[in-house]
């Protein structure tokens, strides 16, 4: 059995809130300057210069991509022969948080009741944590801050089986159409497939933290990706302004369901495709 001081959590749980704030990841970056070379656009090229000259200021001068430096989205993998001391895992990643927000200098975007008086908690807390055991003794944690520009134009859509693959279709762009120009493009597209509806949900999260070059897995669902990259980037919605890239990439994810039912999950990203990825 293999120990961990929660203290160690905390710390790099830090590190990893400024890191994603300043630094975009390589994949995300690279596709950016892709769609520099492909969008046909005079004013989508110049979208898109702009988008990667601010990325590259950011990461030389440690300061955030954008002003909105998101609610922390944290996915953990824990080992079951890791033993963690000191205190709970949960209390330490949002230690972490505070920290990396406080000494970062991002901005604190949570408030702790969402309704009525929306009190700003002042630190970033609590995040968004899904927890997950694994075989092994160690401790997997991805954190991805989501902006909600982009996350207020997300959407599910509950359908049955008998819609099919051109269904799945329908209902992925219906919601990248309502979204248009407001989720800041060119997006990164996340699509949870299956399960309940709000396991389609977390599925189309986790969908996003794959890098932009990797397809699934499943070459049914890998062709489903480039195809609705495909049917999105015709929309004309382009980089902010119009243009012929309106997303960087569609990741699909997908789960067992019932018989009667096909959940679908969008989740959009701006072309801030934040993550940062800690083994410990």
């Amino acid at each position: 059995m293999r120990t961990i001081q929660v203290e160690k959590i905390t710390e790099e749980v830090a590190q990893m809130c400024k890191e994603a704030a300043y630094y975009l990841p390589g994949d995300v970056y690279d596709a950016l300057k892709k769609g520099r070379e492909t969008e046909e656009s005079p004013v989508g090229r110049d979208v898109l210069d702009q988008i990667i000259k601010n990325a590259e200021i950011a990461k030389a001068e440690d300061r955030p991509i954008c002003q909105d430096t998101g609610m922390a989205i944290i996915f953990v993998e824990v080992g079951q022969d890791l033993h963690i001391e000191g205190g709970s895992l949960e209390d330490a990643i949002n230690a972490g948080v505070a920290k990396g927000y406080t000494e970062g200098y991002l901005r604190k975007s949570v408030v702790e009741e969402p309704l009525f008086n929306r009190k700003n908690t002042q630190n970033n807390t609590p995040a968004i944590i899904y927890t997950k055991i694994v075989d092994g003794d160690k401790i997997k944690i991805q954190l991805a801050p989501k902006g909600f520009g982009s996350e207020n134009k997300s959407g599910i859509k509950m359908l049955v089986p008998a819609d099919g693959v051109e269904g799945v279709k329908k209902a992925v762009l219906d919601i990248i159409l309502h979204a248009s120009c407001n989720p800041c493009p060119p997006m990164v597209v996340g699509v949870g497939i299956g399960g309940t509806m709000d396991r389609a949900a977390v599925l189309s999260k986790r969908a996003l933290i794959r890098p932009t070059n990797v397809r699934n897995a499943h070459p049914d669902y890998a062709k489903l990706e480039l195809e609705l990259l495909d049917l999105i980037n015709k929309t004309g919605i382009g980089p902010q302004l119009g243009g012929t890239t309106s997303a960087l990439a569609v990741n699909i994810e997908w789960g067992a369901t019932h018989i009667a039912g096909l959940p679908v999950a969008v989740t959009i990203c701006c072309h801030a495709m934040r993550h940062s990825e800690r083994v410990l």
